[in-house]
């Protein structure tokens, strides 16, 4: 489970949209269930994810937000030694449900569209 300290820092602040952002960007794909998003590709491709902001709130104890990712993936040819399709890479899109924790910044994350 990751941690969003920084972010949960910035929280109510100008700087919590581009905290959230980078902390988001910069974790590995597993933690933001990409594979599980992907809709074209067999695998997840080598470009970094790109976060948007849809919406935040918080709650008594946690603060719930909805993010939009753009990331790649890989539609790959049988790896054959002839074979004529080269791997390609794709952009694909995801919507993830995060809630962090205010106490400890442990954040819960799932796709949700």
């Amino acid at each position: 489970m990751p941690i969003l300290k920084k972010s949960l820092a910035a929280w109510n602040t100008p700087a919590f949209e581009e905290t959230l952002k980078q902390e988001l960007e910069a974790l590995p794909a597993k933690h933001l269930h990409l594979q599980r998003a992907m809709e074209h590709g067999s695998a997840l491709g080598t470009q970094p994810p790109k976060v948007s902001i849809l919406s935040a709130r918080e709650e008594e104890s946690t603060v719930t937000i909805r993010v939009g990712i753009f990331f790649s993936s890989i539609i790959a040819g049988c790896n054959c030694a002839d074979d004529p399709t080269p791997m390609d890479e794709i952009t694909e899109y995801a919507q993830l449900g995060l809630t962090i924790e205010k106490q400890t910044g442990e954040a819960v994350m799932e796709i949700t569209a």
